[in-house]
């Protein structure tokens, strides 16, 4: 089983629709794939909307968990908060902040504030997560993504050691842009060892943290099915 929480479509700066998207990791034999666009205030209503009701089609006829959410990409870290709440409040499921990755220029304190946040659900790809960054997210049920993507994933092993001395909910996904990046078996198995994760981790972040992330997303929101 495969989980992913975190890809882009044409809505943002990924390649295919969301169906379709969603349709290629069905086939791929994923479980659960969040489409996360990236959105600050002005876009929120548009792309919730427009993705949320292809991951209602795609859940009604093919066996996966579509998951509707957003990614706040470069918003300023005071409004951080107020904006998941309002991305929660139009439908999304999932929020998913855009972490302190030294692959671009985003603002001082974005991981502090991502983790403080009770209405954001994963931060992706923090960079140089500290350790009180960590515990925050442990305590506020905050989960740490490990990223397969390019630039983003040179901090794998710093993230995942901080995380787990914090016992921070660790997940792996994608970030992905089109059908290639999609992850595979090996391809997280891959990103795990480069991460130096013990192999007796590998369940719990392959599998149980998934399930906790959605038993999450399932008592937050007002969806069903």
């Amino acid at each position: 089983m495969l989980y992913d929480f975190h890809t882009h479509t044409f809505h943002s700066d990924g390649i295919l629709s969301p169906i379709e998207l969603i349709r290629r990791a069905f086939v791929k034999g994923y479980s659960a794939i969040g489409i996360t666009d990236h959105v600050a205030i002005g876009s929120l209503g548009r792309v919730i909307k427009e993705i949320s009701d292809d991951c209602a089609l795609a859940r009604t006829y093919w066996d996966i968990l579509a998951i509707p959410g957003v990614e706040l990409t470069h918003v300023p870290p005071q409004a951080i908060s107020e904006v998941a709440k309002k991305a929660k409040e139009m439908g999304a499921w999932l929020v998913v902040v855009h972490g302190e990755t030294s692959a671009e220029p985003v603002a001082k304190g974005t991981n502090l504030a991502a983790v403080q946040s009770p209405d954001v659900d994963i931060l992706a790809h923090p960079g140089p997560i500290t350790a009180e960054e960590a515990s925050l997210a442990a305590q506020n049920n905050v989960f740490i993504e490990l990223t397969a993507r390019r630039g983003h994933s040179t901090a794998n092993a710093h993230v995942a050691l901080i995380s787990q001395k914090a016992k921070a909910k660790l997940l792996v996904s994608s970030d992905a842009h089109s059908e290639k990046d999609l992850l595979t078996p090996n391809s997280v198995e891959s990103i795990l060892r480069q991460a130096n994760i013990n192999p007796r981790q590998h369940p719990q972040i392959l599998h149980r943290n998934p399930k906790l992330l959605i038993e999450k997303v399932n008592r937050s929101s007002s969806h069903s099915g």
